[in-house]
C-alpha cells in the first residue's frame, strides 16, 4: 500500500542545498520503493554568514520552526545545519533533537526530529568508522570545532580540508565536481570513511560515486547522513541508488 510522508526540514535562511539534495534522494528511493512518497515541507532560520554568533542567534530559532511545521504534521523534522549544532557544545545534537521533539509533542503532533550533526555521527558509528578524512568549507575556526566534536564522538581525524568559505551562499554555489580534486591531495589511506561534505550546505552528492571510485573508500556526506536518518526514523528501507555506501543496502534499519 502505498504511503505519503510529510518531511519537514528546519534550514538556515540562506540554505539553498537541503531542500535540493534530501529531496533528490528521497525521490531516488521513491523510484527502487514506489510504495514510499514523501512530500517537502521546511521552516526557516535567518543566517546569512557562517559565523558562531550567528549560528547561535540562529539556533534560537529552531524552536519556533519545530512549532511551525508540527502544524502541518510532519512524520519526521530535520535541522538541516551541521555547524550550528556542533557550535553549540559537545553532545548538543542530544539535547536539541530532545527539546525540539517535544515541542512537537506540546502542539499535539509529536515526530521525531533528527539533526544533520547527530546523523553524521550516527551514521559514522553505524559504518564502523573510527578514522576518517574530512572536507568542510568553513573557516579553520570553526572547522576546528567542528572536528572537536566529531573527535569527542570517538572517531580520530587523520586529515582534513577546510575550504574557507564565510558566506553560506557563496557555499552553496561551491562546484561539487572540484572536490575530487581536493579529495585527491588528501592523505586518506588509513581513513574509513571520507566525509566529503562535513555542511549540510555544500553541494556534494554529484561527486560522491566519483570520489568512492577515486579512492577505493566509502563516502559519506552530511546530506547523505540526514537521509538515511529519515529514512530509519520512517522505518523506511535506507536505501538509494547512487548515493554513496551508506545508502547502498548494505547497512539496514537501525532504529527497532
Amino acid at each position: 500500500m502505498t504511503k505519503t510522508y510529510r518531511i519537514g526540514q528546519i534550514v538556515p535562511s540562506s540554505n539553498t542545498t537541503m531542500e535540493t539534495e534530501v529531496p533528490a534522494m528521497l525521490r531516488a528511493h521513491s523510484r527502487l520503493r514506489p510504495n514510499d512518497q514523501f512530500t517537502f515541507h521546511s521552516s526557516r532560520m535567518r543566517m546569512k554568514k557562517v559565523q558562531k554568533e550567528e549560528l547561535a542567534a540562529m539556533d534560537a530559532e529552531s524552536d519556533r520552526c519545530a512549532l511551525e511545521l508540527s502544524d502541518a504534521r510532519m512524520d519526521v523534522l530535520g535541522y538541516a545545519c551541521l555547524v550550528a549544532i556542533m557550535a553549540m557544545g559537545r553532545g548538543y545534537h542530544r539535547v536539541s533533537q530532545q527539546r525540539l521533539t517535544q515541542r512537537t509533542a506540546s502542539n499535539d503532533s509529536a515526530a521525531p526530529v533528527i539533526t544533520s550533526a547527530g546523523a553524521l555521527v550516527d551514521a559514522l558509528k553505524v559504518m564502523k568508522a573510527r578514522k576518517i578524512a574530512l572536507v568542510a568549507p568553513y573557516m579553520i575556526p570553526l572547522t576546528q570545532l567542528v572536528m572537536d566534536y566529531i573527535a569527542n564522538e570517538g572517531f580520530e581525524i587523520v586529515d582534513w580540508r577546510a575550504l574557507e568559505i564565510p558566506d553560506n551562499l557563496d557555499v552553496g554555489r561551491h562546484d561539487p565536481a572540484k572536490l575530487p580534486g581536493i579529495v585527491a591531495g588528501m592523505n586518506y589511506a588509513d581513513a574509513d570513511v571520507i566525509v566529503l561534505s562535513a555542511c549540510v550546505q555544500m553541494p556534494s552528492l554529484a561527486a560522491v560515486s566519483q570520489v568512492e571510485a577515486q579512492t577505493g573508500k566509502p563516502v559519506l556526506t552530511a546530506s547523505i547522513a540526514t537521509t538515511y536518518a529519515i529514512l530509519d526514523a520512517l522505518g523506511l528501507d535506507p536505501v538509494v541508488p547512487g548515493a554513496g555506501a551508506l545508502l547502498s543496502g548494505a547497512y539496514p534499519r537501525q532504529a527497532a
